[in-house]
């Protein structure tokens, strides 16, 4: 079993030192670092570390923010260490130790709270969405052509004109043409 950690800072104001001899403390053998925004998802010291995962080994970090920034972030990182076959250990974070019974448990849990409140933001987004739409709001982009212009260019298009010669009076695609009143 190999211990590799994982330190990350936000911002060139902050140093890795600190994290970095912790996780030496701890038992790491390697460790990867980066400065970059826990925002940013293609970390690449990260995928690095990832990468470098055995099945059996562990992944350390100090605190579980300088692995993720939200909870879906967080489950995303999990699962692709699971999938190497190794698990993840924090060490100010004693319940997200997915080495221990307990530490799955609460991982599981996790993942579990995660996967309902994403479905609830779903029925609730649903919602709006039909409330809206039965007020009238339309979705998506703007069309390209007016009421009056598509009725033209449909009666246009009719006598047999050509859609790429329609299209170029409008200042619009061939295709535009194409999809009116389909």
């Amino acid at each position: 079993m190999t211990i590799l950690g994982y330190a990350r800072v936000s911002t060139d104001g902050q140093t890795l030192e600190g994290q970095q001899a912790a996780l030496t403390a701890a038992g790491a053998t390697k460790i990867f670092a980066e400065k970059i925004s826990g925002a940013i998802t293609d970390r690449k010291a990260l995928a690095k570390a990832i990468a470098a995962l055995g099945a059996g080994d562990v992944l350390l970090v100090t605190r579980l923010d300088r692995l993720a920034r939200s909870t879906r972030d967080l489950l995303n990182v999990l699962a692709a260490i699971s999938e190497r076959g190794a698990a993840f250990r924090s060490l100010a974070d004693a319940w997200a130790d997915t080495t221990t019974p307990h530490g799955r448990l609460m991982v599981t849990v996790l993942a579990g709270l995660a996967e309902f409140e994403r479905s609830l933001i779903l029925a609730r987004t649903g919602d709006g969405r039909a409330r809206a739409q039965a007020r009238g709001v339309r979705f998506g982009r703007k069309p390209k052509l007016t009421a009056h212009q598509a009725a033209e260019a449909l009666a246009r298009r009719a006598n047999g004109e050509a859609l790429a010669d329609i299209g170029r009076s409008f200042n619009v695609s061939h295709s535009t043409i194409s999809r009116l009143g389909a």
